[in-house]
Order: C-alpha cells, then sequence, then structure tokens
C-alpha cells in the first residue's frame, strides 16, 4: 500500500526561513507565526494521511456509477467528505462575511499540498467549489452572494465550472449554449456541456453549476458569452431547495485517471439560471475561477509528484537487487538496497530537486496572489499574471515526468496495480490537459504575457533575479554552486524573449514554435531562483547554529 508523511518541515523551512512571512506586510501573515501555521498543516496531515490516502486506490479502483441520473462516488467518500466539512477546513481561505475563515490564500495552498497528495480525486470535489466562490464572490451581485456563498463555503452546496461543449473547447468563441432572458430577471439555459468535474455526485445538497452561454442578440465570438449561475435544485427565497432544476448528467466520462471523481456529459435543458456580473462579460468573471484553478492545476503537478516520490524512496530504500559498485552496502544481506546504485539514485535526486524547487516556487506564487489582494500590490498581481502559466504548464508537465521516474524506481512492480504508482501516473496526466492545455499555457506566456504592460512584468522578474544574484554575490560558495548557473539560466531566457520580441511580429509561427521550450526554460529558471533562496536560508542555519544540520544539507534522498 501507498504510504505518504506530510512534507511539514519542508514546509515549515520554505515559510518562515525562505519566505519569511513573520516578515512580511501583507494583512493576515502575522498571525501565522510557526506555532500556528504548524498546528493547522500538522491537523491537515493527519487528516491527508489517516482519511484521504486510504480512499485514494478505493476511488481509483471503483469509480464513479451513474444511477438513474444520480452519480454515486466511491465508497468512504461521503463519510470522508462530512470529516473535511465538519472540521472546517472547506472555508480556510474564503470570506468570514459569508462562513469562511478568512486564512491566507498561501495557508490554504500549503493546507492544500497535503489533501492533494493524499487524493486527488477527492480534493477535486472541494477545488472546483473553491474556484467556484471565487468567481461569484468577485463578480456576482450582492443577492446572489447572500443566496449561494455560504452553504459552498460549508460544501453543504458543491461547485462546477461548465465551459466545453463537445465542439468547442479552447476556441470558447464557437460555444452554442443559449441563455434566454425572461421577465423575471432570470434566464432559461439550454446545452450541452463536457468533461465538467464534479458535474453530479452524492456528496452535497446541492450543486452550484456556473455556466458560459451566449445570450441572444450578442455580440459573436467571445464578446458575446456571459456567466450563468444554475442551481441543479432551485433554492428558494427562505435558502431551502426547491424543485429539480433542468440541469442533468447525460453520461460519465471514462478516463485514463482522476476515477474518484465524477467527470460527466452535463445536459442544461431550459435550466433556470442567473447572470454573474454583466451581459456579455462572462469571461472576465470565469477567467477569476480559471486564473485561480490554474494555480492549484499547478499544485496538483506538484502534489503527485511529491507523494510518487516518497513512495519511491522507500522502495529504493527496501528493494535488493545486486551489489554497489563501490563494495557491499548490506554484506549481511544477499544483494544491496538498489538505492545505492547510481543511476537510481540520479532519479531520485532529479525528483527531490524538482518537488522540493516546486513547493516554493507556488508558494511564493501564493504569496503574490496575497499581496496583490490584500495589499493591492499591482506589481505583485502582474509578475504572478506572468508566472501563471509557468506554474500551470511546467508545474504539471514536470510533475508528470517525476511520477513517471517515480514508477521506473519500482521496476516491473511499478507497472502492476499493486504498488499504486501508475495511479499517480495516471492521475498526474489530466493535469496536463485541463484549465488550459499546457501547449496553450505556453501560447498565452509568450503571445501575450511577456508583452503585457509593455514587458514591465518580464523586466520586474529579471529584477528580482539580478537583485538577488548582486546581493549574495560575496558568499563564494552560493555564488559558485547557485548564483552563477542561476544567472547563466537567466541571461539565456532574456535572450530568447528578445528573439521573441523581434520576430514575433514579422515571423510569428517560428516565435511560437519555441513557447513550450520556453515555458520550461522560465520553469527552470524559477526553480534556480528558489533553490539559490533555500540555500542561503540553510547556509545561515549551519552557520548560526542549528539542531537539525542533516536537513540543510542537499546530499542524500531524504
Amino acid at each position: 500500500m501507498a504510504i505518504y508523511n506530510p512534507p511539514l518541515k519542508d514546509m515549515e523551512f520554505i515559510l518562515h526561513d525562505v519566505l519569511k512571512i513573520q516578515d512580511s506586510d501583507i494583512p493576515g501573515y502575522s498571525d501565522l507565526d510557526r506555532e500556528f501555521s504548524g498546528a493547522i498543516l500538522e491537523e491537515a496531515g493527519k487528516i491527508a494521511r489517516d482519511v484521504l490516502l486510504p480512499l485514494n486506490a478505493v476511488g481509483d479502483s471503483e469509480g464513479c456509477v451513474l444511477e438513474n441520473g444520480v452519480v454515486r462516488t466511491p465508497k468512504g467518500f461521503k463519510e470522508a467528505f462530512d470529516t473535511m466539512r465538519n472540521a472546517e477546513w472547506t472555508g480556510l481561505g474564503a470570506d468570514p462575511e459569508y462562513g469562511g475563515q478568512g486564512m491566507p490564500y498561501l495557508l490554504h495552498m500549503a493546507v492544500s499540498e497535503t489533501f492533494v497528495s493524499a487524493n486527488l480525486a477527492f480534493n477535486m470535489y472541494q477545488g472546483l467549489t473553491n474556484g467556484a466562490y471565487e468567481a461569484i464572490h468577485a463578480h456576482a451581485s450582492d443577492a446572489l452572494k447572500q443566496k449561494f456563498l455560504p452553504k459552498m463555503v460549508t460544501c453543504e452546496w458543491t461547485g462546477t465550472m461548465n465551459l466545453t461543449e463537445p465542439h468547442c473547447g479552447t476556441d470558447l468563441g464557437l460555444l452554442r449554449s443559449k441563455a434566454e432572458p425572461q421577465d423575471d430577471g432570470s434566464y432559461k439555459i439550454s446545452g450541452q456541456k463536457i468533461f465538467i468535474s464534479s458535474g453530479e455526485h452524492d456528496l452535497a445538497d446541492n450543486i452550484i453549476h456556473l455556466v458560459l452561454a451566449k445570450i441572444p442578440g450578442g455580440p459573436d465570438g467571445v464578446k458575446g458569452i456571459s456567466l450563468f449561475i444554475v442551481p441543479k435544485f432551485l433554492v428558494k427565497e427562505d435558502g431551502t431547495l426547491g424543485v429539480r432544476n433542468g440541469v442533468s448528467c447525460g453520461n460519465l466520462e471514462e478516463k485514463m485517471g482522476i476515477h474518484g471523481n465524477s467527470t460527466c456529459v452535463m445536459n442544461f435543458d431550459e435550466a433556470e439560471g442567473y447572470l454573474v456580473g454583466d451581459e456579455h462579460n462572462g469571461l472576465r468573471a470565469m477567467f477569476t475561477m480559471m486564473n485561480a484553478a490554474r494555480l492549484g492545476v499547478g499544485l496538483q503537478g506538484l502534489a503527485q509528484a511529491s507523494i510518487a516520490y516518497q513512495n519511491a524512496v522507500e522502495y529504493a530504500r527496501d528493494r535488493l537487487q545486486g551489489r554497489d559498485v563501490t563494495g557491499a552496502k548490506n554484506p549481511d544481506g544477499p544483494a544491496d538496497p538498489i538505492i545505492v546504485h547510481p543511476d537510481v539514485r540520479r532519479t531520485l535526486m532529479d525528483q527531490k530537486a524538482f518537488v522540493e524547487g516546486g513547493r516554493a516556487f507556488l508558494l511564493w506564487g501564493a504569496m503574490l496572489l496575497d499581496d496583490g489582494d490584500r495589499n493591492g500590490n499591482k506589481d505583485s498581481e502582474g509578475v504572478l499574471s506572468l508566472m501563471t502559466p509557468v506554474i500551470k504548464g511546467f508545474l504539471t508537465d514536470k510533475g508528470f515526468d517525476c511520477t513517471v521516474q517515480a514508477q521506473q524506481v519500482f521496476g516491473g512492480h511499478g507497472y502492476i496495480e499493486e504498488q499504486g504508482m501508475s495511479q499517480y501516473v495516471r492521475d498526474a496526466r489530466i493535469a496536463m490537459i485541463y484549465e488550459g492545455a499546457n501547449g496553450v499555457q505556453a501560447l498565452d506566456l509568450v503571445g501575450r504575457k511577456l508583452a503585457s504592460d509593455g514587458g514591465k512584468h518580464v523586466m520586474a522578474f529579471f529584477e528580482i533575479v539580478k537583485s538577488f544574484i548582486k546581493e549574495n554575490e560575496a558568499d563564494e560558495a552560493l555564488n559558485a554552486d547557485f548564483l552563477q548557473p542561476l544567472k547563466s539560466a537567466s541571461k539565456d531566457m532574456q535572450a530568447a524573449g528578445m528573439y521573441f520580441m523581434q520576430h514575433g511580429m514579422k515571423d510569428p509561427n517560428s516565435a511560437l514554435a519555441g513557447s513550450t521550450d520556453f515555458m520550461h526554460l522560465f520553469g527552470h529558471v524559477c526553480l534556480g531562483l528558489m533553490w539559490a533562496r533555500m540555500a542561503k536560508s540553510s547556509t545561515e542555519a549551519l552557520t548560526n547554529g542549528t539542531s537539525d544540520p542533516d536537513f540543510h544539507v542537499f546530499m542524500k534522498p531524504n
């Protein structure tokens, strides 16, 4: 059976020694001292390890079942969902006005890593709800917020996002779903959506669908798209549930992975819906949800890599095969553990470098989001907007690669279902596809984000890297091992960006053909910056004296 040990020490190190959140001026961060944040992460880790992890293989093997229009989730999911709700984990970062706890997004992301590592498919039910909450909270009327948000915060009602149609994926201008205005201010929504995660299930009393549709007579293409709230059950004036709305699950998709989550074909047959924001401005509202979701999907790539790596290390310590080329390390046994072999150690160290660096990168991104939201810092918002496709695309590409590497450590045992490694590979694969396929993320980065605001935000990123290098170049060890490679990679990235600027207009195909490679280069520069910052913090800890020197020495898989 798979194991999972929440990386609490690693998270504490990044939060307090690397990001130094206790010194930040971001509102709410002063409450996140080591004791408080540590206690929250410890409790989240217990639920992840003891409640969610045992259901991961169950969800994979049982999957969801559609019976008479109702989707039955795997055994144990309902009880686990009730546990999450009753402990109020679903409202950790939500607005206290609607029953949330108001914690910074940074803490929400750290907590979410433990849940997603332990059971990705399960966590999607509350993850999609959080995204729908964000869109409604940012764009809906006060009346709609009061009507829907309190029970979405508690996950008594869950949420979805309905974009994709059979003929229409990335190109939303082609969608055909219609919204007919009614005399009472509501709309009748008709159309079909596919690939809808958590679209129908038995975990909540109601499901609040966010649906993109076109109001007749509106502009063509994406300028004519509006966003609507379409509940599974209509909600009466007193807040109780009324009759079933004209929305139903027509089919469940048979998928490669995330079997424990219901991926549905949703049919809307003149379902009653309520406009979110202004007419024909639905993409703006939906992108509030999608941008938050893209950070969450980046987390999925990292989280699956993290748990796969943990299991690979444990297996490599126990599996006896062959002898160390420099002499037996287990002379009393028939063979040495495979962790002694150089190529096994190489692949484990590759995984470790990605997981620990990627975690720091992701939490830095969450800190920028908090700075933008809570301080109104437009510079932080701009840098995060630039890095969002990198967080989504790079972390999921490399996260999937790491699950494959971890599976490889198991050899043939990784290919059979008993060890559980194939599930991490299959589950991680979807993160490269949904919420905007990674090729589209790369195109967005090169085609839009680099030139945004005259290139202001990418220049700000380069200045962050340059300033860190300059501030620490006197440290010879840090300079040689971390800063010089970071400087070299940053120069490569600048040269590539300059090529796009010079050739993008006259030869866009050539420029965009390199977009995925550029996204990966950007991601590696970000990991390099994070590792340099972590190395600085560890060097300081070792210099000042630490009770745990082994933790601060990056020498071995652990």
